[in-house]
């Protein structure tokens, strides 16, 4: 069920962004209408009739397993959240906003294996680990990043007694994806290494760049997730729909000034980049944080994976002009697992996942120096991964409300 939840969304996901390009590519400007009234009904949607299934969802899987009540874990993951997630996350995608589809696969997967788990209902904190974990293996068609994505992001621990469940879960839910959509690499496959001073020269470069930046968005993620101080969070509490509209108009001028690179996912860009050089604009990087930012503070679901990856690749492509010598898609993988890890603080998945879309395996070594770099840098700007620290908005027990009253 998990994996046919990754590869309905996936399809379904590539329907929504290619029938927004075809809008904006009859009417351009459209998007300054479409986008905030798209993302003004999305984040209404999400407070009356789907909560809890803003972002990317992760977080809510991560609080799930840390709560000991059925009824607050169901307020997490549950069908109805899953169901809600799947079609706001496609209308996002419909509008033109700068998500993801693997962050919400999570929660989805999470999700129908809780449904699943109450048949059973003292290992229900593994099934939430095994779903969240199939959902990312199937999502990518990485089923050792879901292996990693368990153990160092969901649990950050090692969990014995759900190693079995997980690997079940993975092994089943990845056979499911490839059964559909075939046994492919997400972003092609490349072959590119480095070599010699000026090669890896560009390592650290790329790390203290990508962990600065991912850290700044993280931190700017955590401080929105939490309410800000102050008149403006006041406002933004008071009017989250007029927020959202405010939020998409801006995602609709970052488009219109990236030429219509920035919308969506950003995979299509990314891949054309990595299999035949299409060239990014300059400012790709650059629009596409901040259109990914504004999708994500204003409380629509959808996801950051995927985004993230395609920031990282345009940091990489805009340095390539610092190393003329070194490959491009050398570059574009280093950016793409610094960012990451910047944003996530994950090093360890940032840089299996990436390796297994591109199915590079000469790239690991300068990959792993390049993510511990990252990690170290990003932790000076946001103190904890964005993950976890947004997770602690939903740990609340239905007995603590009550004291609190």
């Amino acid at each position: 069920m998990v994996g046919g939840a990754a590869v309905a969304l996936a399809l379904l996901a590539d329907q929504a962004q290619d029938l927004f390009m075809r809008f904006i590519q009859r009417w351009p400007y459209g998007s300054l209408l479409v986008t905030p009234f798209g993302l003004a009904i999305s984040a209404y949607l999400t407070r009356r009739v789907f909560p809890n299934s803003q972002g990317s969802g992760i977080p809510q899987a991560i609080a799930a397993r840390h709560l000991r009540d059925q009824g607050a874990r169901g307020r997490l993951v549950s069908i109805r959240i899953a169901i809600g997630k799947i079609i706001l996350t496609l209308f996002g995608l419909l509008c033109g906003a700068s998500i993801g589809r693997e962050g919400p696969t999570v929660q989805v997967g999470a999700s129908i294996m809780f449904a699943i788990g109450r048949l059973s209902p003292r290992r229900q904190s593994g099934l939430i680990l095994a779903g969240a974990s199939a959902g990312i293996a199937a999502a990518f068609n990485t089923p050792l990043a879901g292996i990693i994505f368990g153990i160092e992001e969901m649990s950050r621990a090692y969990e014995v007694q759900n190693v079995g469940l997980m690997l079940s879960a993975i092994i089943i839910g990845g056979l499911t994806s490839v059964t559909f959509l075939g046994d492919y690499t997400y972003f092609g496959t490349t072959s590119v290494t480095l070599h010699g001073v000026i090669g890896w020269a560009s390592v650290p470069l790329c790390a203290v760049v990508g962990g600065l930046l991912g850290g700044g968005f993280s931190r700017i993620l955590v401080e929105f997730g939490r309410g800000l101080p102050g008149a403006i969070g006041r406002v933004i509490t008071r009017y989250p729909v007029v927020f959202a509209a405010l939020c998409g108009l801006g995602a609709a001028v970052c488009g219109i000034a990236s030429g219509s690179t920035v919308y969506g996912t950003g995979y299509s860009q990314v891949k054309l980049l990595m299999e035949h050089g299409a060239p990014l604009p300059e400012t790709f990087g650059l629009l596409k944080v901040v259109s990914t930012t504004l999708a994500s503070i204003s409380g629509v679901p959808g996801g950051i994976f995927s985004p993230s990856l395609a920031v990282g690749a345009g940091v990489g492509f805009n340095l390539a002009v610092l190393f003329p010598g070194v490959p491009l898609n050398a570059l574009i993988l280093l950016g793409m697992v610094s960012y990451f890890t910047g944003v996530v603080q994950a090093p360890i998945t940032a840089v299996v996942i990436v390796t297994e879309m591109t199915n590079d395996h000469a790239m690991v070594l300068p990959l792993m120096v390049a993510a511990v770099i990252a990690f170290g840098v990003s932790r000076l700007v946001c103190h904890e991964g964005v993950y976890h620290a947004l997770s602690k908005n939903f740990l609340v027990e239905p007995r603590a409300v009550e004291t609190v009253r």
